[in-house]
């Protein structure tokens, strides 16, 4: 078929493993860490946990004070860290970025997608939120694949320059956007999650001869502002896989979805 990257003889829907090159050094302490959406919950507890592991940490985030404190407390334990105000939806929030990675000289070793939305989650329901998908609007549709989807693909995209062999990007999917466990509702935040998985398996083939490892995370359903106070899973679980990808010298695997540090089917 024109245009698949399946080898032939391979069936219909499978799914293969992309070769990467075993880079000569996996990300360090030193380098930047770029986490998006680093401001609270799972995003803040990433940002800390790397800044605690000696890398450089970017904490990009809409709202300023909040993510100039995580980059303080960051310092505060020894750490380096930066504020760069960031949404993920605003040109000229990632042409700042950019520039700012750029004039540092130095590479992005690893890069977090976090920064999300849940329109439909239980806590906005609570307060009016029509969530049946018979009635939800495009104008819902088009904010959760603009900032879940269309937003980490355009940061991937603008600090495509400065990864190097070996630099790692963790798109913090879902659960719920697993086509093999796709259930009801929530139609906007599972849309938008599945087509940023769909986004992994591109970027993974795209930077394969690079060896730039590329793959999907799901924290499972942990308690946060978004995941609420019923959520079984804490911060500290939700985030295990992320920084065991983002950080061990030996993992080597692109374009797979994670749970639990195990491969879980799209």
């Amino acid at each position: 078929m024109p245009g698949s990257s399946h080898p032939a003889g391979s069936p219909p829907g499978s799914v293969e493993s992309y070769t990467v090159p075993m880079a000569e050094t996996p990300p360090k302490p030193g380098e930047w860490a770029v986490v998006t959406g680093a401001n609270r919950g799972l995003g803040r507890a990433v940002a800390e946990t790397l800044g605690r592991l000696g890398f450089r940490v970017l904490v990009g985030a809409r709202d300023a004070a909040s993510g100039e404190a995580v980059a303080a407390a960051i310092r505060k334990e020894g750490g380096g860290a930066e504020f760069c105000p960031l949404d993920v939806t605003r040109e000229t929030d990632l042409g700042r970025l950019e520039s700012a990675i750029r004039k540092s000289g130095t590479p992005v070793a690893v890069l977090v997608n976090n920064a999300g939305i849940y329109p439909e989650s239980p806590r906005l329901r609570q307060s009016g939120m029509d969530s049946n998908p018979l009635r939800v609007p495009p104008t819902l549709l088009a904010e959760s694949f603009m900032v879940n989807a269309v937003g980490a693909v355009r940061t991937i995209q603008v600090l495509a320059p400065h990864f190097r062999s070996g630099s790692r990007i963790l798109n913090v999917s879902s659960q719920m956007a697993s086509l093999a466990r796709m259930a009801g509702g929530s139609l906007g935040y599972r849309m938008s999650k599945t087509a940023l998985n769909a986004a992994t398996r591109v970027f993974a083939q795209a930077f394969a001869d690079r060896g730039i490892l590329v793959n999907s995370v799901s924290p499972g359903w942990v308690r946060t502002d978004m995941g609420g106070t019923e959520a079984p899973r804490s911060i500290a679980e939700g985030i295990d896989t992320l920084i065991w990808i983002a950080t061990d010298p030996h993992f080597g695997e692109s374009g797979f979805f994670w749970q639990d540090r195990q491969k879980i089917d799209w």
